[in-house]
């Protein structure tokens, strides 16, 4: 079973730095777009950052220039670099993977990992 596993969350304060990592274990055979999102209770889902198999990237507006998507194919693994953090940004994030598994037959599923807490203090 394809399985998703985020890290890299914790307290920083405002104008602070983290790096958020994305590992997949499972019989990959390959992974398409990765999506980072976030979510804050109360309050819907929000797609951040998504990066296709292709290298190309998109970005929500409220992080574009200070968050960069990246992935590493020969680790199965994608982060998001977070720089200039505002209190804003605080939520859990998310990532998604659209990924091609083996199995009895290859079949192509969308996997979420469990999440990572991110706290911007002001």
């Amino acid at each position: 079973q394809v399985q998703l596993v985020e890290s890299g969350g914790g307290l920083v304060q405002a104008g602070g730095s983290l790096r958020l990592s994305c590992a997949t274990s499972g019989r990959i055979l390959m992974i398409k777009d990765i999506d980072w999102y976030r979510q804050v209770p109360g309050k819907q889902r929000e797609l951040v950052a998504t990066i296709t198999s292709g290298g190309g990237t998109d970005y929500a507006d409220s992080v574009k220039g200070r968050f960069t998507i990246s992935r590493d194919d020969a680790k199965n693994t994608a982060y998001l670099q977070m720089n200039s953090l505002k209190p804003e940004d605080t939520g859990v994030y998310y990532c998604k993977a659209r990924i091609r598994s083996m199995g009895p037959l290859w079949r192509e599923d969308d996997y979420w990992g469990q999440g990572t807490q991110v706290t911007v203090s002001s």
